[in-house]
């Protein structure tokens, strides 16, 4: 779709950004990686990162080639801002605004806005990101209409086209799983149980069959939740 042309995925080292790289691999000339450190409670996600990487990079004829540098910029600024339960001991509920404490106020718009900037340095257009309001937790960042306007903002304020590709957004976790699988088979689903961190406490010690976390935060009540319908449909 997009042969000629470079891309620039948001990769967090979680299952909804490991598929997104899966997607963009497909697709795009040459893929570039950024993560960011913003204070988060813990490190499980950024470790991950450069194993997964290294495992898309040999999962399928042309990835090798197209996958390209890795950036992680510093966002320490969210810290600084606190009060959500992924930056401090803030206890993981439904908050007063109707917004879960896990909700870091601008998170995705800074994400954004900043892989927007390295991409200007870079020659990239195309920004990669696993948003979706399927599925989502009620974040307002993560809604096709805060993504569309945010995408016209930058293209303004940088004077150029800059396309924020949102491969999640209609796709239910159990579509994400199915996703992962059209894109690198078993392999990919393998890789995205083993090696991917989506939970709220980065828990690598219990194991699952959707894979590692305490199993009763709200991330991995939804993943097992995909997981289970994904399995549902393929047994």
């Amino acid at each position: 779709m997009f042969a000629k042309d470079k891309a620039l995925v948001l990769f967090s080292g979680g299952q909804d950004s490991t598929t997104c790289l899966a997607w963009a691999l497909d697709r795009f000339a040459a893929v570039e990686t950024v993560g960011f450190t913003y204070g988060q409670r813990h490190g499980a996600e950024m470790a991950a990162r450069p194993r997964l990487r290294a495992a898309l990079r040999d999962m399928k004829p042309g990835w090798a080639t197209r996958l390209a540098d890795d950036h992680v910029l510093d966002l320490d600024v969210l810290k600084a801002i606190g009060g959500s339960a992924l930056t401090d001991a803030v206890k993981i509920e439904m908050g007063d605004n109707g917004l879960p404490t896990t909700f870091v106020p601008g998170r995705n718009l800074m994400f954004l806005t900043a892989a927007a900037a390295l991409g200007y340095r870079r020659g990239i257009r195309h920004i990669v990101g696993g948003m979706c309001e399927t599925d989502y937790s009620g974040y307002p960042d993560c809604r096709e209409e805060t993504i569309r306007a945010l995408e016209h903002a930058i293209s303004l304020g940088m004077d150029r086209h800059v396309a924020i590709h949102t491969p999640l957004m209609k796709l239910d976790k159990a579509q994400t799983w199915s996703l992962a699988e059209q894109l690198g088979g078993a392999a990919l689903t393998k890789l995205i149980v083993e090696e991917t961190v989506t939970c709220y406490e980065g828990d690598r010690a219990h194991r699952h069959e959707w894979g590692y976390g305490c199993g009763h935060c709200p991330a991995c009540e939804l993943r097992a939740k995909g997981w289970a319908r994904y399995r549902a449909t393929v047994s």
